[in-house]
């Protein structure tokens, strides 16, 4: 997006972290890991690289929409009709980044 600032450490950390999760569709809808882009969510105000999405490149920009799967650019109202809102899909990143950072701070014996 033309006119963003650059992420900082902390927000590239964070979006290094959201990809690692691998496509947030492809893990909901199959199980499955899919080596993914970060797609910014845009707000009312501005982009933010702290509300990021980890789409794969088929469901962020291929550009499809058939039956096999919808890409969010350009097909949002598809995409989310199928898969969720970007909202609701950045509330289960969170939760799967919570989860992961609990698993990995474990104590073990």
């Amino acid at each position: 997006m033309q006119g963003s600032k650059p992420p900082n450490k902390k927000e590239k950390e964070h979006m290094d972290k959201v990809q690692q999760l691998g496509c947030i569709v492809c893990k909901l809808e199959r199980g499955i890991y899919s080596p993914a882009e970060i797609h910014h969510i845009v707000g009312k105000t501005k982009r933010s690289h702290m509300r990021v999405l980890p789409l794969c490149y088929r469901h962020h920009r291929e550009g499809g929409n058939n039956e096999l799967f919808a890409s969010r650019h350009p097909y949002k109202k598809e995409f989310e009709k199928r898969y969720g809102t970007e909202e609701e899909l950045l509330e289960k990143v969170e939760q799967l980044l919570q989860h992961t950072k609990k698993y990995f701070l474990r104590e073990t014996p």
